[in-house]
């Protein structure tokens, strides 16, 4: 390997180090005895390496109940999202309708908007479906967004229309050509927006807070920051709250990590 090739190689090796250090403290802090990494130098691993402080997170708190309000709520807004998205932006690439690239530069445009502006006018627009203190609420800005519409609209820019003309010349019908044709062709960008979509609901924590007030139906977000007042000299157990919401996200990032990257890689060539 020539010497250039090393020191990339090199050089990513340690960013990569260098990113998953904290990711990796944090799992070794959250085995230690409650005040073992409080002290002076902080230990790098657990002396004697307990899972007590997951036992107390469940037994102690309502985490399981947070842990399966988040895994509802971003299962939904998953769903929901690859329903809408999907059909929007397979429309907005290959569908003929009047004012279509007008109305998609102008969708376009709310890329620029930060959402946060938005949420004054959702919260009334909730208020006034009366949705607020609820599960719909939450889901509310999942049902579309422009950047998942964006997404998928790239993509299916590369279905040949003649595919889609000669199956509708054999008698498919659109809902046919969605699901046997359209579908499957996008299955790499799906993955993908599914990925986004999970991972956008379940790190979600300032809707949550604003949309509900019942503490049961708290998201593990809202729940852990929370807990961090209660307990914030308690780091072994915030510390094993971390990882318990890190866990899912992580683990469908390695289930889907083959079909995420050969979605982005395809978006990347699409014009």
């Amino acid at each position: 390997m020539k010497r250039g090739g090393v020191l990339t190689n090199l050089a990513l090796w340690l960013i990569a180090l260098f990113a998953l250090a904290p990711l990796a403290w944090m799992v070794s802090v959250s085995t230690m005895v409650p005040g073992e990494a409080s002290r002076f130098p902080p230990p790098l691993l657990p002396a004697h390496p307990t899972f007590a402080n997951f036992t107390a997170l469940f037994a102690d708190t309502d985490m399981a109940r947070y842990l399966a309000n988040s895994l509802v709520l971003a299962t939904l807004a998953t769903a929901i999202s690859l329903t809408f998205n999907v059909t929007a932006g397979y429309a907005f690439a290959k569908l003929r309708f009047a004012g279509r690239d007008r109305i998609f530069r102008l969708l376009l445009t709310a890329l620029v908007i930060p959402a946060q502006v938005a949420m004054i006018p959702l919260f009334l627009i909730c208020k006034m479906l009366g949705v607020v203190d609820s599960f719909a609420g939450v889901l509310i800005p999942s049902i579309a967004s422009v950047f998942g519409i964006f997404l998928v609209r790239q993509y299916a820019l590369s279905i040949p229309d003649e595919m889609l003309e000669a199956a509708r010349i054999d008698g498919a019908g659109e809902g046919r050509i969605f699901r046997s044709i359209v579908l499957p062709t996008l299955k790499p960008i799906l993955a993908t927006l599914a990925t986004f979509s999970f991972l956008g609901s379940w790190s979600d924590f300032l809707w949550p807070l604003i949309i509900l007030n019942d503490s049961g139906k708290q998201t593990l977000p809202v729940a852990l920051a929370n807990l961090s007042r209660e307990h914030v000299q308690d780091v072994e157990l915030m510390m094993a709250g971390s990882v318990v919401t890190l866990l899912p996200v992580l683990l469908l990032f390695l289930l889907l990590q083959r079909y995420y990257i050969a979605g982005l890689m395809a978006g990347s060539v699409k014009g």
